[in-house]
Order: C-alpha cells, then structure tokens, then sequence
C-alpha cells in the first residue's frame, strides 16, 4: 500500500509538469488567435450597446436640436425630453435605440477589433511588439479603426438619424425606413452625409484612442501597476471623449442635417452649402457647435463606459482563457 501510494505521488507532480511545459501546437495557436479576435469583437459590441444604451434620451435629443434652426440650451433641451415623456410615454425617449443597437453594436465591435490589430500591425511596423505605441502611430491606429468601422456600417447610422427625428408614425420600424429611403430617395440617399462623417471620424476617433491609451501609458509610468482601476478607467475614457469630440464636433452638426435633408427640408446636399446655411442662418457658435454642451455630458459618460467595459470584458475573457489552457 505504502509502495503504491509513494508511486501516484511520484508520477503526480511529472504528469502536472509535462502539461504545463508543453508548446502548444500550431493548431492550438490558431484557436488561440481566432478566439483573441472574436473576443474582441463579443466586448466591442458589448461595450458600444451599453454605452449608447444608458445616454440614449440625450443622444436623440441632441440630434433633435441639430437638425432644426431651434435655439439649443439646457433649459430647452431637458423641456423637450419632459415634453416627449408626456406625450407618448417614457419608452419613446428612447425612439430609434433599436437602430442604434443594429449600428452601434457591429461598428463599436469593428472598431475595438480593429484597432487591436491596427496597434499590432504598426508595433511591428516600428518595432514595438508588445510594447505601448509612439504618439504618431498610436494616433493612426485610432483613425484606422474609426475610419474601418464607418465605412462598413454607414447606412445604419443613417437609418438611425432618420428614426430619431420623425414621429413613429413615419417610420415603423428599421427595414421601413431602408424600403422608403431607396424607393422615394434613391439608394444613394444611404451614404448622404458619408463624407463629413469620415472627415470627422479620422480626428474623433484618433483623437480618443491616443488620449486614452496614452493616459493609461501614463498612469502605468507613475502608479508602476500596469491595469488601472475601473473608476480610473472611466475617468481617462471621460477625458478621451470630451477631446476628440470636441474637436471634431461642426462635422457632426453637418453630416447629421445632410442625413435627415429629406424629412426636415433642408436643400444642401454638400459639406460647404450646409456649413454655409448653418453660418447664414444661425451662426457659427450657436449653429455649427449646436448641442455641444450636451455633448459635454453624455459623450465623456458614453466614452468613458465604452472604453472601461471594452477593457474589463476584454481581460475577464483573457484571464479565462488563459485559465481554461492551463487546465487542460
């Protein structure tokens, strides 16, 4: 008996050795690299639903203001969430979330994914695998990644500016507004707007990423822990969001009356006549910056939620993984 026991321990801990010493194949690698990329596309959709979920009545209400001559103001803006409570109830605040959640859900899975493998490519590019990017190519990645996830999901957006601003009477539901907008506009009514959109993403989105990756650089250097906390998080993603989208704020004013021209009236059809119509009719401040305070408050809460989830579901998954391999 003595003899058998000495025997399983003996063989216990060369068994438990041979498992955790193995290379892994170049199958497991491959399993390895798919679930890294599907992971980041699960966590992007995540993090983009929530966070468009939870600043849903102020995003509408944002694009109410910009797409009519009406003066914006707190006062106004908070009257007519009041106002449309009233009137069809606490659900229809949140009026065009449906289409939000078919667009935002694929573009913030684009983005988050590709601009892991856009940070991984110019790494390598300069020599910096596995090391934090220089401010030029960590401001590019982010522009890539915003630029990819735009141009593949575009006419979602559009679908969802359209819901935002008309009555549910006009538009029943998502596929409604594609079968009207291509029978009455034309199929090419889907990409109107399509150039301020990318003008603006290239700043907005370079603008964010670099911002929050380089305060968590930051933090790393000063604090020495390599993951901040959540709290911090959501602070260095607060931050990243009023910056880039401050920055790239009239484009957004633009491409959102571009968008809505065919149900608001408006006859600009071009960046230039829009800015001009906006300038002539309303100003440069209270025109083109229209809605910017607003944007104050729920884009650094949107951002700072995006980012934060992103990071905290990204690694739950990692450590799981990394768990799962060793145990197997």
């Amino acid at each position: 008996m003595a003899h058998q026991v000495s025997d399983h321990q003996s063989h216990l801990p060369v068994a438990q050795a041979t498992v955790l010493t193995l290379p892994p194949s170049s199958q497991t690698k491959d399993l390895r690299s798919r679930w890294t990329t599907l992971d980041s596309l699960l966590c992007g959709a995540f993090a983009g639903a929530v966070a468009k979920t939870v600043i849903a009545p102020l995003d509408r209400t944002k694009i109410i203001f910009q797409v009519s001559s009406k003066r914006f103001s707190a006062k106004e803006a908070f009257r007519l969430i009041y106002c449309t409570y009233m009137k069809d109830g606490m659900l229809s605040l949140w009026r065009g979330n449906s289409a939000t959640m078919v667009r935002v859900m694929p573009y913030a899975a684009i983005q988050f994914c590709s601009h892991e493998k856009y940070k991984k490519l110019l790494g390598n590019y300069y020599g910096f695998q596995g090391k934090a990017l220089p401010p030029f190519p960590r401001l590019l990645a982010g522009s890539l990644a915003g630029t990819t996830a735009t141009m593949l999901t575009y006419p979602l957006d559009m679908v969802r500016a359209r819901m935002a601003v008309t009555a549910k009477e006009m538009y029943s539901n998502i596929m409604h507004v594609f079968l009207r907008i291509s029978q009455e506009e034309g199929l090419k009514t889907l990409y109107r707007g399509f150039t301020p959109t990318i003008l603006g993403v290239i700043p907005y989105a370079g603008i964010t990423f670099f911002t929050y990756e380089t305060l968590k650089k930051l933090h790393a250097e000063k604090t020495k822990r390599s993951q901040p906390y959540p709290y911090e998080r959501l602070a260095f993603g607060a931050c990243a969001g009023l910056i880039g989208q401050s920055a790239s704020y009239p484009l957004d004013v633009v491409r959102r009356r571009m968008q809505t021209a065919g149900v608001t009236g408006s006859s600009c059809r071009t960046i230039m006549g829009t800015m001009r119509e906006i300038v002539t009719q309303e100003g440069v401040v209270r025109g083109l910056y229209k809605g910017l305070s607003m944007n104050w408050v729920k884009g650094p809460i949107a951002v700072g939620i995006s980012l934060t989830t992103f990071d905290i579901t990204h690694n739950l998954l990692f450590r799981l993984h990394q768990t799962s391999f060793f145990i197997h």
